[in-house]
């Protein structure tokens, strides 16, 4: 059985993976047109599959920034200690609350 964690020291983190994956996309947008081209399509038919395409990128990219953004705020946010609660660990009284004490009912 293999112990080493998903991202080791040697794999890469996960940002560069996501700008991988956007240097493809980049070169997928060049590459299908020029391929649709080649292969007897016309170019009007690859000059809006390539624009299509760029479209997608763009929007995927956008949202993966977002979704970076978001990933590195939320560590932000866990390296933060948690507020003291205070309440009755902190007091050692009861106050109020559904059950405040002194009134019973009678049976």
């Amino acid at each position: 059985m293999n112990a080493e964690p998903l991202w080791s020291a040697t794999a890469r983190p996960p940002a560069e993976a996501a700008g991988d994956v956007v240097r493809w996309a980049a070169f997928s947008c060049v590459l299908v047109p020029v391929v649709l081209v080649v292969y007897g399509s016309s170019f009007a038919g690859a000059t809006g599959s390539a624009l299509g395409l760029m479209a997608v990128t763009t929007v995927c990219r956008l949202l993966l920034r977002q979704s970076e953004r978001a990933a590195a705020e939320e560590r932000a946010m866990r390296s933060f200690p948690a507020p003291a609660r205070r309440g009755r660990a902190a007091s050692g009284g009861r106050h109020g609350g559904r059950h405040g004490g002194g009134c019973t009912p009678e049976g």
